[in-house]
């Protein structure tokens, strides 16, 4: 059986390179409030911070171990991690929720040293805009200079077990939507079976499936499911995000209700072989850059860009750095997990998706999806 959580080595590790990366950048600290930032540092894993009421901060210093402020709320699960300075004010509190105390143990623990926080794409500041202006009043604010990326990116062998993990759970219960699915239902009907089959299969949760369907592909990648009832000559798209232990996977599957056009299983059979393409050149010393263009070379260009990328990397989110676009330059590393998510146009303006998940090895990339090689076809 899987171990859930980790080790608390795991989070010293993480801690003892965001410190050696604070050093060589004269930070003397790390303020983090967001979700997945904050659970790096500390495995402090909830669902809670689905409610905007509160903010939540966490200090990595540049020595010593992290410092939690967070609402009294939080007190008790923050207690049973590895964490144990833990300072909490009653929140919500309509004169000071919390800044008070953050700008006090900044202080404290920077010596009016600089802050970093990150602020590159894909990040943002959790906190009203008031709280943030006077934290700048307060204390030197300063970028992270992409320390906690640069962290995330790279997974240790637990994460990357968590995530092996999602994928089988995905694996399976895109295997039994063959078992359900039928010509006439409606989409919105189908999407309920396939997040309880996820379930069914182990995931702790669903939060993100899309849909796409249509006679001979779809016009986007992002639908939620609507009360369309499925027509023979129909390709039907499930994209799913599902959550084990707080870690994501991330890949599709494209299914034809019926006997599909010829011109649409040919266009699979591109998607599939620029997928693998993606996976020859996806690895260390290679760019995100190389992969993109691997793919692109074979399912072209036009409609089929208007995804924006063909891939991302994957972990404690969705979608994380990096994206497979003509100007994204990361070097692919030992560690990263991966997407290779390419789009094709197919008829009359509509497209299909193809995506799969990888990790990067030292002499190239395994798969952690079962990849298919063949349009499963359902009559």
């Amino acid at each position: 059986m899987m171990q859930r959580g980790f080790l608390d080595k795991e989070f010293q590790n993480r801690v003892s390179l965001a410190q050696g990366l604070m050093v060589k950048n004269n930070l003397s600290a790390l303020l983090l409030t967001t979700e997945p930032d904050v659970r790096y540092f500390t495995g402090f894993l909830t669902q809670f911070w689905q409610s905007p009421a509160r903010p939540w901060f966490l200090i990595v210093p540049a020595s010593g171990k992290p410092i939690a402020v967070i609402p009294s709320i939080g007190y008790s699960l923050m207690n049973s991690t590895w964490i144990d300075d833990i300072r909490t004010w009653l929140a919500p509190n309509m004169v000071d929720d919390g800044i008070g105390l953050l700008i006090d143990t900044l202080n404290e623990v920077a010596k009016d040293g600089r802050i970093g926080i990150p602020d590159g794409l894909e990040s943002h500041v959790r906190m009203p805009y008031a709280d943030m202006k006077k934290l700048s009043e307060e204390v030197d604010i300063s970028s992270d200079y992409g320390i906690v990326r640069q962290l995330r990116m790279v997974k240790s062998e637990a994460e990357i077990n968590k995530i092996r993990h999602a994928c089988s759970i995905a694996d399976n219960a895109f295997n039994s939507v063959k078992d359900f699915a039928e010509i006439g239902m409606t989409q919105s009907n189908i999407n309920r079976k396939f997040q309880s089959a996820c379930l069914q299969s182990g995931a702790d949760s669903v939060p993100y499936v899309s849909m796409g369907l249509g006679a001979g592909g779809y016009y986007d990648v992002i639908s939620p499911a609507a009360d369309i009832q499925i027509k023979d000559g129909d390709i039907l798209m499930l994209d799913t995000g599902l959550m084990w232990d707080g870690y994501f996977c991330d890949f599709d599957r494209n299914f034809s209700m019926g006997k599909p056009d010829p011109r649409v299983i040919s266009c699979h059979g591109y998607l599939v072989d620029a997928v693998m393409a993606g996976l020859e050149v996806a690895k260390s010393g290679s760019t995100a850059a190389d992969i993109f263009h691997a793919m692109a070379k074979i399912t072209g260009a036009g409609k089929a860009l208007e995804a924006g990328r063909f891939g991302h990397g994957l972990g404690m989110q969705l979608t994380e750095w990096p994206s497979f676009i003509p100007d994204d330059h990361t070097e692919i590393v030992e560690g990263m997990v991966l997407t290779l998510e390419p789009s094709i146009e197919t008829i009359d303006g509509r497209i299909m998706v193809h995506e799969e998940n990888i990790v990067i090895r030292k002499d190239g990339a395994e798969k952690l999806s079962t990849f298919y090689k063949e349009m499963v076809i359902i009559e």
